[in-house]
């Protein structure tokens, strides 16, 4: 079944029975967007080292040393591997040291693998070929920014060309140079460019407010923060403004707005932690203290925004940046761990997460992270064996119980999955309206258990606490179909599941299947092709529509349609079945045979 993300606590799905990937909640927003990347993401499995992978042998000859070490960087490069890159491009450079797009490719590849102190002698070499290139240039202005060199790094970072990314990273680093030297007017005037344009606007009011709050001039600080706000009501514009709040005495004007944020993203670990933290009566320090924090915040920022992008490699690129800065940034250790699994380096990845500490809000939401991250490479008993420490030792949190539950559903283990869900559903409390998605995810491991009455009744409730869902609309309307039950009530949800989510292939095929139910063949033919365009690669909707066809008379097109079923992997169980449809078309009754 295909999983979506779902405002909540978990993963649910919008297909209906037959579709069994999971993917887990990745509550957005790595910088401006929306909220910090603190729950869970999804991926594949690791590449293999490069080192192993590439043979210094080609069609029997074997390769010079240095050829072989290119071929195997360009490899590790390929998939991701920086650091294997990194080290064989650089043996590489035996056989042609002057190529300068080999020293690029090492430099980037420093960067990315985190040996900045290497990346910043590498960028040196980069730059005296090329006096323009932005990103080296930018390592070496950190360079002189960590070391006070503060008009080296202006003179540098002023000179590169405004184009691509230097149009805000050059002003935001230059206003921080002068910030770094007392000089506050000249900051908000380097940076004043960008609040002429509206999508970084927001960028100028948060880095202003950081400045002039550090000024120690707080009403111009909060206008500021104000002014971001408007613009944004990302977390890290919340956090800002909300800390700021805390900070003069105003923490139930902070807690408004953490409350805010937490109805756009429930479970947000850091505002989770700032409501603790307003009930203890403890102040915050500054989002931001000091300069060399305020230039990590500024790559934090612009790593989030690309990373959105998908310009996933020059995020990371940012994100070594922001951590080269501020070693102490939990938030930019797990945005980068995030990136790192988005280019399929889990193990990477875990070691990122582990590094986050104990005493970081981030912590937990880190934990859950990597035990996915786990589960992604197969290592599923380690992320057992880690959600189920976690499960002991916050008794009043679901959070990890529902991981649990949605990773045995995923390997199809719905009996521990439905005791897993049943354990979150018991430590939610009283069950509110957002505890819709819960009993939703424990009704589909109900179904898939066979336990349909227990999975309808999960299904109703959660009907009760959340009427217009669209995905429960749809997976029960689906259920009750393809058991011939209650026909005309299944229809009418569906038909209201396709107006709330008409886009949705899944939705729209199980509006044409119900027709189908009917014997409405006319109108499911017209509704399976429209879900067929929305989710070509679906077996199941194939078949579906390949079975209208057949119905309408159109018997060259449902064998092409059953033919194509088969060539998308459809489950086991569905293989014969096709197969004979294949042979022998369908039977000349209702057509309730074919699913059984």
């Amino acid at each position: 079944m295909q999983d979506v993300k779902i405002p909540g606590t978990m993963p649910v799905e919008a297909g209906r029975l037959r579709r069994g990937a999971t993917i887990l909640l990745f509550a957005c927003g790595l910088a401006l967007s929306a909220c910090a990347a603190e729950v869970v993401p999804p991926s594949v499995a690791t590449a293999d080292n490069a080192r192993t992978a590439i043979p210094l042998r080609m069609g029997g000859i074997q390769l010079a040393s240095a050829s072989g070490r290119y071929l195997a960087g360009r490899h590790a490069r390929r998939t991701r591997d920086f650091g294997s890159a990194a080290d064989f491009l650089s043996d590489a450079l035996t056989l042609d040291a002057a190529n300068q797009r080999i020293r690029r490719q090492i430099f980037f590849a420093l960067v990315a693998s985190g040996r900045m102190e290497e990346a910043i002698k590498a960028a040196r070499i980069v730059v005296a070929a090329n006096k323009d290139a932005s990103t080296a240039n930018l390592a070496i202005a950190i360079d002189d920014l960590r070391a006070g060199r503060y008009a080296k790094a202006a003179k540098r970072l002023s000179a590169l060309p405004r184009r691509g990314m230097n149009n805000f990273t050059s002003p935001l680093l230059l206003g921080w140079t002068e910030a770094a030297q007392g000089n506050p007017d000249k900051a908000i005037a380097a940076i004043e460019g960008l609040s002429k344009v509206p999508s970084l606007a927001v960028l100028h009011h948060l880095h202003s407010g950081y400045i002039l709050e550090m000024a120690g001039r707080k009403a111009d600080a909060e206008a500021a923060f104000i002014a971001a706000g408007k613009k944004n009501q990302s977390l890290r514009v919340v956090q800002a403004h909300g800390q700021f709040l805390e900070r003069v005495g105003r923490a139930d004007e902070a807690k408004a707005l953490y409350d805010a944020l937490l109805v756009k993203a429930p479970g947000t670990a850091s505002i989770e932690a700032a409501l603790v933290r307003i009930a203890d009566k403890r102040q915050p320090p500054p989002l931001v203290g000091n300069p060399s924090e305020g230039i990590a915040e500024v790559f934090f920022n612009l790593a989030g925004t690309l990373a959105q992008g998908r310009s996933v490699d020059l995020a990371l690129v940012y994100g070594r940046f922001a951590l080269h800065m501020r070693p102490d940034f939990p938030i930019a250790r797990v945005l980068i761990a995030g990136l790192l699994e988005s280019l399929k380096r889990r193990e990477d990845a875990i070691a990122m997460y582990n590094s986050v500490k104990p005493d970081s809000a981030l912590f937990w939401s880190s934990r859950l992270r990597k035990a996915a991250a786990l589960d992604d490479l197969g290592r599923t008993d380690e992320a057992v064996a880690e959600l189920r420490r976690m499960v002991a030792e916050r008794p009043g949190d679901p959070e990890a119980a529902v991981r649990l539950g949605d990773m045995f559903r995923a390997k199809d283990r719905f009996d521990e999955a439905i005791a897993g869900y049943s354990d979150a559903i018991k430590r939610s409390g009283k069950l509110e309206r957002q505890h819709w998605s819960l009993l939703y995810a424990r009704g589909i491991a109900y179904e898939r258990a066979k336990r349909w009455p227990d999975a309808e009744a999960d299904f109703l409730q959660a009907l009760k606490l959340s009427p217009e869902q669209p995905y429960v609309l749809n997976y029960l309307g689906y259920s009750w179909v393809d058991q011939g039950l209650h026909l005309d009530k299944a229809q009418g949800m569906i038909r209201r599941a396709v107006k709330l989510r008409p886009n949705d292939g899944y939705i729209v095929d199980s509006l044409g299947w119900v027709l189908y139910r009917l014997g409405e063949y006319s109108g499911a033919a017209k509704q399976l092709e429209r879900a067929v365009v929305l989710r070509p690669e679906d077996p199941t909707i194939n078949d579906h529509l390949g079975d209208a066809y057949w119905r309408v008379g159109r018997l060259l097109e449902a064998r092409f349609q059953w033919r194509r079923a088969l060539s998308l992997k459809p489950e086991a169980a569905e293989i014969p079945k096709i197969e004979q449809k294949l042979r022998q078309g369908l039977a000349a009754n209702s057509g309730t045979d074919e699913r059984g």
